[in-house]
C-alpha cells in the first residue's frame, strides 16, 4: 500500500491559467516572513529599545504609539497584497468597487507596481541601502548583549527576502497573464 503525500493546493481557483503551486506558497508566507519584524518593532512604541545602545536617541515621543502601529499594519497590509498576484482579484477587479468593479484589471497595471514595490523592499530590506546612504535613523547600532542582536537578527532577517519574492511571484504572474486564455 503506497502512501499518498498531500500536496497543496489553492483553495479557489479563480483565476484565467492556473497558477503555479511554488507562487501561491510563496504569496501565502510573505506575510508570515514579515510578522516578526512587525511584532519586534511593536515595543519601540513605548520606548523600550530591544537591547539596542543608540547614542543618538531621543526622549520617547507621544507620535511613536501611532507611527509604530501604523508602520507595522501598512507592512502587513503591503505584503498581503501579494495574494493578488496568485488570486482573481488581481485579474478582475471586485464588484463592490466604485468605477473599475468587475473589469480585467491590465496585467501591466498589476506588474508595473509589483516590481517597483519589490524593488523598493530589496533595497530597504536586503541590502542595507539606507545605512549606506547615511540616512538619518538607519545607522549601525550595537546591542547591550549578544542575545539582544540574535533576536533582531531574527526577527528583521525573514523581511529581507519579502522583496525578491514579490520580484519572483511578479514574473510568475506576468507570463501567466501574458499568454492568451483558452475557452
Amino acid at each position: 500500500m503506497a502512501i499518498k503525500l498531500m500536496t497543496p493546493t489553492p483553495a479557489v481557483r479563480d483565476t484565467e491559467q492556473p497558477v503555479p503551486r511554488w507562487a501561491v506558497i510563496t504569496a501565502h508566507a510573505i506575510p508570515f516572513l514579515l510578522l516578526p519584524h512587525c511584532l519586534w518593532r511593536l515595543p519601540f512604541a513605548f520606548d523600550f529599545r530591544m537591547g539596542m545602545i543608540d547614542p543618538n536617541a531621543s526622549a520617547w515621543v507621544w507620535w511613536a504609539v501611532p507611527y509604530v502601529f501604523g508602520l507595522s499594519v501598512v507592512s502587513e497590509a503591503a505584503a498581503l497584497l501579494s495574494l493578488g498576484l496568485v488570486r482573481g482579484w488581481g485579474e478582475v477587479a471586485p464588484v463592490w468597487l466604485p468605477i473599475v468593479g468587475g473589469r480585467r484589471i491590465p496585467p501591466l497595471a498589476v506588474v508595473i507596481p509589483s516590481i517597483l514595490g519589490g524593488l523598493v523592499a530589496t533595497a530597504i530590506y536586503g541590502s542595507g541601502l539606507p545605512a549606506w546612504l547615511n540616512i538619518p535613523g538607519f545607522h549601525s547600532l550595537g546591542y547591550s548583549n549578544g542575545w539582544w542582536e540574535a533576536l533582531a537578527n531574527v526577527c528583521i532577517a525573514p523581511g529581507m527576502l519579502w522583496g525578491p519574492m514579490v520580484l519572483a511571484l511578479t514574473y510568475a504572474y506576468y507570463v501567466r497573464r501574458r499568454r492568451p486564455t483558452t475557452t
